[in-house]
């Protein structure tokens, strides 16, 4: 009998949705030695699992960004205590490279903060950055600067990113930085972050034009809350954040810069069970691929990851009954088992010096160590 190895049936799967030949692979160069790792974008995809990823091929019936990845893997999403991740665990894995209880913000199962990739790069002297389409202090975001026993902390979460060597961000969630009340609570405190981030350093901006001429530890938030979808108007400031996100941060240093991305609201429409939410929020996100890997291939030193957290809405490509009753082959269904988190694998693609080590099947929490190997940090 004749095995075929299994990332060659992943690669075949993710392939295989009415794509065409227009985006061919990209060619990780003989001459870039693992290891030599300078830049890293880790783009996540919330709730992104294969089927969202398959339902936007055959929706486009033309190729995506994604495609254009040759390494692909397939990672575990469980947390510490519970079968099903939530985003808060399963971005910590990410960040801190650990398990840890479902809600918690880069704190252990015993509530010990935890050193974050960003953090530690940080203080190393790299240049980082986040961009999210959520507030900038939800679950994923939140998980790469702040230690919280809660996701649901968001005022606290905020006044974390002073302390936090980070030096850009982008993103939704003003109203947890100045006037601070919540909508449960009413008011939180007299504090505004946003006056004590500018006092510490951080320049304010209210466009990506902005952001582009500014100097120095850098934020925008784009809404005062959650930024809208893509279908209520939110344009493509997710894609044009990526290039103006990078320029920004290679002018803070010559020694090499780490980006998170995040495409926040696939997740948001597997929830609500909407395959066109999802659908349009990931061709999103994909624009945003194609951005980071055109500069990951043109620059020779970057690393760009793409993956997620865990799959949202146990979202099926299945076969619809005709109008006779018949099974009907002719197109798939969009079907959904849940309105929660399910607890299947997700993909992982990467390109770049390094980009080898991201292949196989293992641990989110090795994300984060794969990472720091390609980086020459152990």
């Amino acid at each position: 009998m004749k095995f075929i190895p299994i990332l060659s049936v992943i690669s075949l799967a993710l392939l295989a949705g009415c794509g065409s030949d227009s985006n061919k692979p990209v060619q990780l160069s003989s001459d870039v030695a693992p290891g030599t790792t300078q830049n890293v974008i880790l783009m996540i995809g919330d709730g992104m699992g294969v089927t969202q990823i398959s339902a936007a091929m055959q929706a486009r019936r033309q190729a995506l960004e994604l495609e254009r990845f040759e390494t692909v893997g397939l990672i575990k999403t469980s947390s510490a205590t519970e079968q099903i991740t939530d985003s808060a665990a399963g971005a910590t894995a990410f960040s801190a490279g650990i398990k840890t209880y479902n809600g918690a913000i880069a704190v252990d199962k015993h509530n010990r903060s935890t050193e974050t990739i960003l953090e530690l790069l940080g203080n190393k002297g790299y240049a980082t950055g986040l961009v999210a389409t959520s507030t900038i202090t939800h679950a994923t975001p939140a998980s790469f600067y702040a230690h919280e026993d809660s996701r649901e902390n968001y005022y606290q979460i905020a006044t974390h990113m002073k302390k936090a060597p980070l030096d850009l961000f982008i993103g939704g969630g003003r109203s947890h930085f100045e006037n601070r009340t919540d909508p449960n609570r009413g008011k939180v405190d007299d504090r505004n972050l946003i006056d004590e981030m500018t006092a510490s350093g951080f320049t304010f901006v209210d466009s990506l034009s902005a952001l582009g001429k500014a100097k120095g530890k850098v934020g925008y938030f784009i809404a005062d809350g959650h930024a809208e979808s893509v279908a209520k108007g939110r344009g493509d400031i997710l894609s044009r954040s990526v290039p103006t996100s990078i320029r920004h941060l290679r002018s803070r240093t010559e020694h090499g810069f780490f980006l998170m991305i995040e495409g926040s609201q696939i997740d948001w429409g597997g929830h609500e069970n909407n395959h066109e939410y999802v659908i349009s929020e990931l061709y999103d996100f994909d624009e945003a691929i194609g951005k980071a890997l055109d500069f990951a291939i043109a620059d020779g030193n970057t690393l760009v990851i793409v993956t997620a957290d865990h799959e949202t809405g146990g979202l099926t490509l299945a076969a619809d009954p005709d109008e006779n009753g018949e099974t009907s082959y002719t197109e798939a269904g969009h079907q959904f088992s849940t309105r929660g988190h399910t607890s299947a694998m997700v993909p992982v693609f990467a390109y770049g010096p390094g980009s080898e080590r991201f292949a196989g099947v293992y641990e989110n929490t090795d994300v984060h160590k794969k990472i720091l190997q390609a980086m020459g940090i152990e």
